[in-house]
């Protein structure tokens, strides 16, 4: 994790920035799974309440060229502005950037049932429709490419760290235990 670019959306009359760094997202989902066998990650460097407008992509020279190869913001060109890669900074700390997800009562019941915890009777009336926990934390909002449903992608930013730690990253950029230098 030596070096990084950042692609930040543009402000745009007609679309929302959200929407703009949803499909930005989505695009690159698609190219992490193809390219980079989990070693490039991501990170929103100006995240508060929302992702914010930059998405900073984080990895080793090679793997991000490598990554750079397809022209993959081809149509979103007009909205973006990326960074040429960069060396990340000498004084950083770091930080792990993972996805979030919360379980449905629905999928809390339906695994209850398969594993024989639970009858399904027992499963709605122990496990109601409210119990479900609501996240707050930022998201991507994507199109599942399997069976075209809106999904989302709540991110969360763990705590600064010293010293960086060791992972793979998803297809989506994010792990719960490789970090990303912080700066």
């Amino acid at each position: 994790m030596d070096h990084y670019l950042d692609i930040r959306v543009l402000p745009d009359p007609e679309f929302s920035q959200s929407d703009l760094l949803n499909a930005v997202f989505a695009k690159l989902h698609r190219q992490l799974g193809q390219k980079t066998q989990g070693k490039v990650g991501v990170s929103f460097p100006r995240f508060e309440k929302r992702l914010g407008d930059v998405l900073r992509l984080h990895g080793s020279r090679h793997d991000l060229e490598v990554l750079l190869t397809d022209n993959w913001l081809q149509g979103l060109k007009d909205y973006t502005q990326s960074t040429a890669l960069q060396a990340v900074p000498e004084l950083v700390q770091y930080r792990t950037v993972s996805r979030v997800q919360a379980k449905s009562a629905h999928n809390k019941r339906k695994r209850s049932i398969a594993k024989g915890w639970l009858s399904e009777a027992e499963a709605w009336q122990q496990i109601p429709e409210g119990q479900q926990k609501r996240l707050t934390l930022p998201f991507v909002q994507l199109r599942s490419l399997s069976n075209g449903n809106r999904l989302r992608v709540y991110i969360e930013h763990g705590p600064l760290l010293d010293k960086p730690s060791d992972g793979v990253f998803s297809a989506y950029g994010l792990s719960r235990t490789a970090t990303i230098p912080w700066f």
